[in-house]
């Protein structure tokens, strides 16, 4: 090996360095190898990374030299330091969550979103076609109006909907099921009073329609008048007790006038009218009588489709993101109300009223629905 005396003078002082710090990082010896074999190299220039001009190391004076290095190893300690920096940084940024907050995490249960079907569509043309006769009454319009109107509400189409059912008012004024439905969409739009009127009419033209009474109790619920809701929906409880959902709606509108009596209240019914109907799994989860894990793990096993599976859903995250909601948890609520509309179950009440849910939460959200209506 040749060495000319710029590269001994180099050795010397660096190996002098190196004695008054043993304990410099290994960006010290990599650097120190390749500095090295750069100066025995036939390119004797130094080209520094901070744009210094280039220098020839073998005209330059000695003092020049000890400054180069010195100003070498101090930029080295500094990348030192930020790579470690660095890979502390990385090092928390992978490091997974411990086993206990994984299973604070609830895991989702989903179904493949349903899409419109096929016979849907041959309906909705089918119905089209059959308007179109000159040769129809009124009261066949009316009929044929209502069908499409359903048909549109079943695949989300709520604004063609409301048209036909405006339409088949027109034909036939005394149609209690569309006065039902348009009291629905107004109490979607927090348009309650008009919504209270459309209840009204269709209470007043057919006084046993039960879902009546349960769509203007929820609008009365929506519309912050709890006292009045609890009529309604006790009404519509007490004509069929045995039903799961009833029981719901009455224990969510009695929880706003004195939540620990509507908690007795809902115990008391899902132990004495719970039976094998699938929707009183929802009343034990909501009553504290099973584990919501629990709870999940048999929707997914005991549901026979997809299609089933959806339903179910939809009605399951919308309930447990009331109660989530009543706990305070309100990220969590809104996630639940999501996850219910993921299902696109167009014609579920739960479906319909986790948007509106959303809508509460985020104005926002109610302004965009608005624009899209109109």
């Amino acid at each position: 090996m040749i060495k000319t005396p710029a590269t001994r003078g180099f050795l010397f002082m660096w190996s002098m360095i190196d004695n008054c710090n043993h304990y410099c990082s290994i960006f010290h010896q990599v650097i120190y190898g390749r500095l090295y074999c750069f100066l025995l190299s036939r390119n004797t220039h130094l080209y520094m990374t901070n744009a210094v001009p280039t220098r020839n190391i073998n005209v330059s004076k000695p003092a020049w030299v000890l400054e180069s290095i010195l100003d070498c190893r101090k930029q080295i300690a500094w990348l030192g330091w930020a790579c470690v920096l660095l890979t502390l940084t990385g090092c928390s940024s992978t490091q997974g969550r411990s086993p206990q907050a994984q299973e604070d995490i609830p895991l989702a249960t989903l179904a493949v979103p349903q899409q419109v079907s096929y016979q849907s569509e041959l309906a909705l043309a089918k119905l089209g076609q059959m308007l179109s006769s000159p040769e129809l009454n009124p009261d066949q319009r009316a009929e044929l109006f209502y069908e499409r109107g359903v048909m549109f509400d079943r695949v989300g189409l709520r604004t063609m909907a409301r048209i036909d059912f405006s339409r088949a008012l027109r034909e036939r004024p005394d149609f209690a099921e569309a006065y039902n439905f348009i009291g629905v969409y107004l109490t979607q739009q927090q348009n309650f009073d008009e919504a209270y009127e459309a209840f009204d009419s269709a209470l007043e033209l057919a006084p046993e329609y039960d879902y009546a009474y349960l769509n203007r109790g929820i609008a009365l619920y929506y519309g912050k008048r709890p006292a009045l809701a609890v009529q309604d929906l006790g009404e519509f409880y007490r004509r069929r007790p045995e039903d799961p959902y009833r029981v719901l709606w009455l224990y969510m509108a009695e929880r706003n006038i004195n939540n620990d009596h509507a908690l007795l209240d809902l115990q008391r019914r899902y132990k004495q009218h719970g039976g094998n109907e699938w929707g009183w799994n929802i009343v034990g989860v909501v009553a504290g009588e099973q584990s919501e894990a629990a709870f999940f793990r048999q929707v997914a096993q005991d549901s026979s489709n997809n299609k089933e599976l959806a339903e179910r859903l939809c009605e399951a995250y919308f309930y447990l993101g009331k109660v989530y909601l009543a706990q305070g948890q309100i990220k969590r609520a809104a996630s639940y109300f999501k996850l219910s509309m993921a299902s696109n179950i167009y014609d579920f009440i739960e479906y319909r009223y986790a948007m509106l849910e959303l809508n509460l939460l985020d104005p926002a959200l109610a302004q965009s629905d608005d624009e899209e209506a109109m």
